[in-house]
Order: structure tokens, then C-alpha cells, then sequence
């Protein structure tokens, strides 16, 4: 199972089910949270240790935040529908601060950009990208943003999408 995989999985098992009172309030206590609140979820941990995170609390907050902020798991790739239309949703200069981002900073300007798509995406591509946000993935964001098709060099590797 791909990292793809696991994060759409605990996305739909935790928090995408917004009908339900229990994911609406885990979501809505990751919204709230900063580090320890957040490392204090048991679905938090159960993610963690899925993707072999739980040493490594940096990469899982804001991960989780952000996964928290989505509300559907439709419409393709987050930078696809960031950039779609005459004028794209998302300014390129706001784009390209969030490709220059890491970290907290990378997950507060996507949780800002979220509510200009509707709160909707790939989720699992999402978490799998911020999970492995490397140049390779910027590029790829870089071109799906312009509705390119990256090159085949900047296809994810094994590593990114398997654990």
C-alpha cells in the first residue's frame, strides 16, 4: 500500500465523513491545534505509525492539519485546481510563495488557499505530496498548476509513494 494509499484511507476513516459528529470535532480540534494538541489524537498516532512517523512529529503536524482542513476527496490534484480557469484561483505570485514554502509556513498558505477550491481534492495526493515535499514535487506542482503533464523524470519514486 502507497502512502497515496494510507492518507486517503485515515482521511475517509477520520475526518471526511463531515456528517458525522466525531469527525467533525477531530477535524475541527486538528484545525485548532498546534504540535502537542495534535500529537495528542490517538487517530494522529494511528496515521503516524502507518507511515512510519511517530519519531518524527515535524512532518506529521502539519500534515494532519492540513488533511483536516479538506472537506471532499474530489476534483484532481490540489495545484491543478489552484490554477484552473481564466484567471486561476489562486494568484501565481500566492502560488509561488507556497511552492517556495516548508513546514508550518507550507501548511498555513494551503489551508489558506483550500476554501478557494471549494475544500476539495486529491487527498490522498495531497498528503503524499506534503509528505514528500521535495523539489521534484514543487516541479510537479509547478506544472500541474499550468495544467501541464510533468516529465517523466519528475513521476514520484518508490520511496515517496511506498513505505
Amino acid at each position: 500500500m502507497t502512502d497515496r494509499d494510507r492518507i486517503g484511507a485515515w482521511w475517509r476513516a477520520h475526518i471526511g465523513a463531515r456528517d458525522s459528529s466525531a469527525a467533525r470535532a477531530l477535524a475541527a480540534r486538528l484545525n485548532r491545534g498546534e504540535g502537542v494538541d495534535v500529537l495528542a489524537e490517538r487517530a494522529v498516532y494511528d496515521l503516524a505509525a502507518s507511515l512510519h512517523l511517530v519519531s518524527d512529529p515535524a512532518r506529521l503536524v502539519p500534515l494532519v492539519q492540513i488533511l483536516a482542513a479538506v472537506r471532499e476527496d474530489r476534483g484532481g490534484p490540489l495545484p491543478r485546481r489552484m490554477g484552473q480557469g481564466d484567471t486561476p484561483a489562486l494568484s501565481p505570485l500566492r502560488f509561488q510563495r507556497l511552492l517556495r514554502a516548508e513546514g508550518a509556513e507550507l501548511a498555513t498558505l494551503i489551508r489558506r488557499a483550500l476554501p478557494i477550491v471549494d475544500r476539495a481534492c486529491d487527498v490522498g495526493a495531497l498528503g503524499a505530496d506534503i509528505l514528500h515535499w521535495t523539489d521534484a514535487t514543487r516541479a510537479r506542482w509547478a506544472f500541474s498548476y499550468f495544467g501541464a503533464a510533468p516529465p517523466a523524470a519528475l513521476t514520484p519514486s518508490p520511496e515517496e509513494t511506498q513505505a
